[in-house]
């Protein structure tokens, strides 16, 4: 479950972390209401959705009127989204953020993901801030610093020094840099989260450090036991497709394709999928069953895909012993 860039710095401002003045707003009025609190400007106006690429797509700006914050406001609020990391639909902008504009020195990136192979959390840290870090890794690897968390301790100053030192940080900036760090692990670690990003952590021209920007992605397997995060779930954001399946523990994920796959497993579902694309298809979706099929979720499966009015085709591919085939084919007759 992911949060928005609001919610992410709501909790960073729990956590004694740094972040710019900002408001969410509804309307244009209280985009308006929200710079009147802040101050003089500039400011920063953001589109809130669950996509990366705002800036590049028009969903964020730097104005200097007030005027500016309600044309922007009146442009946006009721209206999609279409980022790269976005479908053709894009996502509906229900919310912008109005913040105090920063004085940027230097972008910096900041982020922690569950490593699997080692089975801790891992942050990454990298002097190329405000760009994608997928491209970071692709083109120059050797920018990315890493350091793991032990289970046991947790974040260790001497980490935070580590990391800082290799962004080539001095000062008092390697302080921040450390403190910052804790208070993220933290974060992650209490709030049970798949995903912290910062990008970009910025070095101001007064020499702080700044959260400008916050994604936090939420273990879906540990909601339960965090009622505050999911009060801050926006089902707007999502595939009403997805959240369908969700309900009948089917792994649904949509695609742009036209061939839709009903699969049981989620690496045969994934070689399903690159064998259509090798012959030239589109998968529509992904779609893991899972062992635990039933009749009545087989024939939902079948249901959610074919809601897709692209899909002209649907690739049925079972792998039997996991789940009895015969359930399956009387799944398929019963839709």
């Amino acid at each position: 479950m992911n949060l928005h860039e609001y919610q992410a710095k709501q909790l960073f401002a729990r956590y004694g972390l740094p972040a710019p003045v900002g408001y969410a707003c509804t309307t244009p009025r209280e985009a308006e209401e929200a710079a009147s609190k802040i101050g003089a400007g500039p400011w920063v106006v953001k589109c809130q959705v669950h996509a990366g690429g705002r800036g590049k797509a028009g969903g964020v700006k730097v104005v200097n009127s007030k005027e500016d914050i309600r044309a922007f406001a009146e442009n946006w609020l009721g209206k999609r989204l279409v980022t790269y990391q976005t479908d053709a639909n894009g996502q509906p902008v229900n919310q912008i953020l109005v913040e105090a504009a920063t004085d940027i020195a230097k972008e910096l990136y900041l982020g922690a993901v569950v490593d699997r192979s080692s089975r801790r959390v891992v942050f990454m840290a990298s002097t190329e801030g405000g760009v994608e870090i997928e491209k970071v890794a692709e083109e120059t690897p050797h920018l990315i610093h890493k350091i793991a968390l032990d289970p046991l301790t947790g974040p260790m100053p001497y980490q935070g020094r580590e990391l800082a030192f290799k962004l080539g940080l001095e000062g008092k900036l390697v302080q921040q840099f450390t403190k910052n760090l804790h208070g993220l692990a933290t974060i992650f670690l209490e709030r049970d989260l798949a995903l912290i990003e910062i990008n970009p952590l910025v070095i101001t021209k007064q020499g702080d450090l700044i959260c400008l920007d916050g994604k936090l992605g939420a273990d879906g397997n540990a909601l339960f036991r965090q009622p505050d995060l999911r009060e801050m779930r926006d089902q707007s954001q999502e595939d009403p497709r997805e959240a369908q399946a969700a309900q009948w523990e089917l792994n649904y994920v949509a695609l742009d394709g036209n061939i839709g796959c009903m699969v049981n497993g989620a690496g045969l579902a994934m070689g399903t999928m690159d064998i259509v694309k090798l012959h030239g298809g589109e998968p529509a979706n992904f779609l893991d069953v899972g062992g635990g099929a039933t009749k009545e979720r087989v024939t939902e499966a079948f249901k959610i895909i074919l809601s897709d009015d692209k899909v002209k085709a649907v690739l049925v591919n079972i792998f039997g012993g996991i789940v009895r085939c015969d359930l399956i084919a009387d799944g398929i007759i019963a839709r």
